[in-house]
């Protein structure tokens, strides 16, 4: 079975090489090759990509700017394996990840596959405090791998495996900037393909490195979920909404703590009681428990106000698809 490891990247060389430095330990005795998609970064990362031409079965493409759906898209031109597998360039891969993928494809044979993702013991305490936030099921209801979930799972592009032949049935992600995976996943579903998780293929995302530019991305998140449900209707589920509920009523409690009754401040320290504690039992560190309440925050917040932006503008006024944070991303 052939593999073929597909990663857009954009102005982040120095996170492309731990991921490629990862792939060189695999263990299986699988055989893959890896596509770097680089789309139009100012910031390239052919020079130091160089030494691992002769460690790995290396390609690299440069493409102007489109987004990471056609970067995907235009790895996937150039693949020769049965399976696509696409990660994104903040990911390092475990040893065995491809041992687990063989090992489960033997039993079951998905067309399509995705992973779950951990926090790497050497990640800072912000990374592992907003891996924790996206991750845990009090946040986000289990929906992107864990075990106990509120929504299906969909594979997400960060982990992602596909046999090339759906892929091209599919005719590859859609030229969305954000959604674009829950976009792929769901067409995949749609088209009836055999589909599901395979917990032991994991990988460490790092996602973002401070808590402004993880607001950005999940705000994103929340107005990708909108357009999400416009381009699928019925695949707005309750747990979708449960930022947005958050965002709004958070706020409203501690202005009745402030102008109401003090007694109202216990709700408010509900939820920061409960974050810090569940996080401090995952991780075992107190300073990742306290950040995972801040980074928890960021997100509701962060999703809800883009969810409810997009809302007002794409369903109660009736206007098209946008985003937001479109060149301060990353800052």
């Amino acid at each position: 079975m052939q593999f073929s490891v597909i990663i857009p990247v954009y102005n982040r060389p120095e996170e492309i090489v731990e991921l490629l430095e990862s792939l060189t330990l695999q263990s299986s005795q699988s055989t893959f090759e890896v596509i770097i998609v680089e789309d139009g970064s100012s910031v390239r990362c052919e020079d130091v990509i160089e030494p691992y031409f002769p460690q790995l079965d290396l390609h690299y493409y440069f493409q102007e700017n489109q987004g990471p759906g056609p970067a995907r898209n235009y790895g996937a031109s150039k693949a020769n394996g049965e399976y696509l597998v696409f990660f994104d360039s903040d990911c390092i891969i475990p040893s065995n990840y491809f041992n687990a993928v063989m090992d489960h494809l033997d039993i079951i044979k998905f067309e399509c596959f995705g992973g779950p993702d951990k926090a790497h013991p050497f990640f800072t305490p912000i990374q592992k405090a907003i891996s924790y936030s996206m991750t845990s099921p009090i946040t986000t209801g289990g929906i992107r791998g864990g075990e106990k979930k509120l929504d299906k799972f969909y594979p997400r592009s960060f982990n992602l495996g596909i046999t090339k032949k759906a892929f091209d049935e599919l005719e590859g992600f859609a030229p969305m900037r954000f959604g674009e995976d829950l976009d792929f996943s769901m067409r995949a579903e749609k088209a009836n393909l055999r589909m599901g998780l395979i917990p032991d293929a994991y990988v460490y995302h790092k996602r973002r490195t401070h808590f402004k530019a993880f607001y950005k991305q999940v705000f994103n998140s929340g107005i990708a979920r909108i357009n999400l449900s416009l381009k699928h209707p019925g695949t707005l589920k309750l747990v979708h909404l449960m930022p947005s509920a958050f965002a709004i009523g958070y706020p409203l409690l501690i202005l009745l703590a402030i102008f109401v009754s003090a007694f109202f401040w216990m709700f408010c320290a509900l939820f920061p009681l409960i974050i810090a504690t569940d996080a401090f039992i995952r991780t075992k560190k107190m300073n990742v428990a306290l950040l995972s309440t801040i980074a928890s925050l960021v997100q509701l917040f962060g999703y809800g106000y883009g969810f409810l932006q997009a809302f007002w503008v794409r369903i109660i006024m009736g206007k098209g698809s946008f985003h937001s944070f479109a060149q301060s991303f990353y800052d």
